[in-house]
């Protein structure tokens, strides 16, 4: 081999390795360009190991539908009862020739004996008496100015007896005050009759004048059966 062709023989040579050398510094250069840094792929092992370790993971139970809440039933009023009317008193027409305002004395009159447990005859005798008496009106005196301080229907100048009985504070039936309320006078006559001994089988007169000792012992009798038809009616 002359000189010539051992100068291109090598020259061909060196242009192979030349393009060997730079194919595998191309190849180096690429690799190193696909794999990520050591930092960076040691975080992103990190990062995938962490999500292989961590608890939370995608439910796969089935949804169950929460169930749609029920009406709530609306509470009904309670319809309380209409409380019964209670009954009208009986309204107690005036008898035997008597108007309102002496009818309604002989209420009182029969009201208070009823509530001391007085029998019916007493309540006869004590009407029939305040008929005699007071012809049933409260009198108040002329004699005692301070009794016509209360609640009257009439004025009498008979020393100083006051009320539907007539009953004289200076007997010591009571005071004026007391006396004027027909309730009180009432209770004081019906009281001295209790006294008397056997005063239900007494006749009417003299049952009352033993308690009223009246210059008119006969006078009282005849309210009886008058007296008797205003009770009936009162006590219906």
């Amino acid at each position: 081999m002359n000189r010539r062709t051992k100068l291109v023989v090598a020259t061909g040579a060196a242009c192979c390795l030349g393009l060997v050398g730079v194919s595998q510094v191309g190849f180096g250069a690429a690799d190193r360009a696909t794999r990520p840094a050591p930092a960076a792929e040691v975080a992103e092992r990190a990062a995938l190991d962490a999500a292989s370790r961590s608890l939370a993971r995608p439910s796969t139970a089935p949804t169950t539908p929460s169930a749609a809440p029920s009406p709530t039933a609306t509470p009904k009023a309670k319809v309380k009862p209409k409380p019964k009317p209670k009954p009208k008193p009986r309204r107690i027409v005036p008898v035997a020739g008597l108007d309102r305002v002496q009818m309604d004395n002989a209420v009182k009159i029969v009201r208070a004996g009823k509530e001391m447990g007085v029998p019916r005859r007493g309540l006869v005798i004590a009407v029939a008496t305040a008929m005699q008496e007071s012809t049933l009106l409260n009198y108040a005196s002329g004699v005692l100015p301070e009794s016509q301080n209360y609640p009257h229907q009439a004025i009498g100048w008979d020393h100083d007896s006051v009320g539907l009985f007539q009953q004289r504070p200076s007997s010591g039936w009571g005071t004026i005050e007391e006396l004027m309320d027909p309730e009180y006078a009432t209770r004081a006559f019906l009281s001295a009759l209790e006294e008397i001994p056997g005063w239900q089988d007494l006749p009417l007169s003299v049952a009352a004048q033993a308690v009223q000792i009246s210059a008119f012992p006969d006078a009282y009798a005849q309210h009886e059966w008058n007296a008797g038809q205003v009770v009936a009616e009162i006590l219906g």
